[in-house]
């Protein structure tokens, strides 16, 4: 199965046979969005994403397309890198700058060996609470349809493995980090329980992901780029 990365070239022979391509994702899109722009403009009904980002979230997404999308779940498994802005003093229903803030608190006396302090207990198995802004489905229904409706259910905590977390920057009220984590791990509630052990409450502000296994967000396409291509291999207008 190929994987298209953004200075590979692209082929009609590609539909036939299915392929991964490596994407990164705009903001504000949601990773369906990005899989319903490639389904119309390649013209082609299968098209799939392995893992999804949050609207605001960019960063590394990837999409198979025909028999690509059976090889999705090989992807899915593999553990991911992030790099984060964690904003401490506030709290919002949602864990993350989208949300209703709901509580402010002083983090201006927070210093960095605080925050690198906490950051180092923070890392190896922990069980993590999925936020109820996710699409975890209980039930049968994604969290985040119960969520804006007000309701709140009870979720199992799941675990998870933050294999690294590294303090890159530091400028009060924002912290920067990069995070390496197993499937399954939620950024935003990373955020969150950052904020609960530091007693200011945090959000996550910005999120980009950098890595899926071996695959880097600088090999990947940026979206018009690749669609772009690709009508200009079929001759449709650019």
């Amino acid at each position: 199965m190929r994987i298209l990365k953004k200075n590979d070239a692209i082929d009609v022979q590609l539909l036939q046979d299915g392929f991964i391509v490596l994407i990164n994702k705009p903001q504000d899109w949601t990773s369906f969005d990005v899989v319903n722009k490639i389904r119309r403009t390649l013209k082609i009904k299968k098209v799939g994403h392995a893992g999804t980002l949050d609207p605001f979230a960019t960063g590394l997404l990837i999409v198979g397309v025909g028999k690509g999308t059976k090889q999705l779940n090989q992807f899915t498994k593999l553990d991911k890198t992030y790099r984060a802005i964690i904003k401490l003093g506030v709290e919002t229903d949602t864990y993350d700058r989208t949300g209703k803030i709901v509580k402010e608190a002083d983090a201006s006396l927070i210093t960095r060996e605080q925050v690198e302090q906490v950051l180092k207990q923070m890392q190896g198995e922990m069980f993590q609470l999925p936020p109820m802004f996710s699409a975890k489905k209980i039930n049968g229904k994604p969290l985040y349809k119960l969520a804006r409706k007000g309701k709140e259910i009870e979720r199992k905590p799941q675990k998870v493995t933050v294999y690294q977390a590294k303090l890159l920057d530091w400028q009060a009220p924002l912290l920067t980090i990069e995070l390496k984590v197993s499937k399954g791990t939620y950024i935003r509630s990373y955020a969150h329980d950052l904020g609960q052990a530091l007693n200011t409450g945090a959000i996550l502000q910005e999120l980009v992901r950098t890595e899926i296994g071996e695959f880097s967000l600088t090999e990947s396409f940026e979206l018009p780029l690749f669609l772009e291509k690709w009508k200009q291999m079929v001759g449709q207008p650019a």
